[in-house]
């Protein structure tokens, strides 16, 4: 498994690349491809992929583009796994998700989940909210500042699938109702030179004890890391804080891809 980061990453670089390992396989890695590699120089991301999947069996590949990975897929002749594509979509983040939220709640049909945060940006909510619409009776609350909301292509997509869904400014009414509150950090990277704009974003939904309190028993608080202020320390305790859970379930569905991409059921 050959691994092309061009983003920075821990939990998704890591994950893969244990998993490979468990699985008795054996990883080439880029940790800042965007930097070390020949795109430094100016080779295209077509010719990169031509020449690594001489080396490999299957490519893994974070890209600032969004897009890039089905560029990649387009090239390649072996498997490409979408590991981030800028702001586009984060496809293994929301199969560990769906699993996380099955482990933890029980079920997936019937479910209420409060996407928080960057959802302009955060292809971790985007590709959530994309594969809830394949279970039967969700509904999704969208809760972010107004420079980030949900973009209309996931909202016109929820509502073509039958998907209910709602924006609200009021995290502790959304956090009441919720089965899982899915908080996201707001990402500076993509704000550019617009600090302004980052910092008007920035601190406005916090989770906190005050959210725990209003939150069911059985819900849970979730993130796809890494955590900057927007979920403080002190709900690091609580049992239904299920975000170190949720990234060592990124091992498991890693594994269980890689499997059936390489070697099938």
């Amino acid at each position: 498994m050959a691994t092309l980061f061009y983003e920075p990453s821990t939990r998704t670089r890591l994950s893969f690349e244990s998993a490979m390992k468990r699985l008795g396989g054996e990883v080439l890695t880029t940790e800042n491809a965007r930097e070390f590699s020949s795109a430094a120089k100016g080779e295209t991301l077509e010719d990169t992929i031509r020449t690594v999947e001489g080396y490999s069996d299957i490519i893994v590949m974070r890209h600032f583009e969004s897009g890039a990975a089905k560029r990649a897929a387009a090239t390649a002749g072996i498997p490409i796994i979408n590991a981030g594509d800028g702001p586009g979509q984060h496809p293994t983040q929301a199969l560990l998700d769906v699993y996380t939220i099955e482990r933890e709640i029980g079920k997936l049909d019937g479910i209420r989940v409060g996407l928080v945060g960057d959802l302009a940006n955060g292809r971790t909510v985007r590709s959530l909210a994309y594969l809830l619409a394949e279970y039967q009776d969700v509904k999704i609350y969208f809760v972010s500042p107004d420079v980030v909301k949900m973009k209309d292509d996931i909202k016109k997509y929820l509502t073509r699938r039958g998907v209910e869904w709602e924006e609200s400014g009021d995290l502790m009414e959304v956090a009441s109702k919720c089965d899982v509150v899915y908080q996201t950090r707001i990402q500076r990277e993509r704000f550019g030179e617009r600090i302004d704009l980052y910092e008007e974003a920035r601190g406005k939904y916090i989770v906190d004890e005050n959210v725990l309190k209003v939150m069911q028993s059985h819900a849970v608080v979730m993130h796809p890391l890494p955590r900057l202020d927007e979920i403080t320390v002190d709900v690091d305790a609580d049992p239904r804080a299920a975000y170190f859970r949720q990234a060592k379930n990124g091992l498991y569905i890693r594994m269980a891809l890689l499997k059936l991409l390489l070697v099938g059921w």
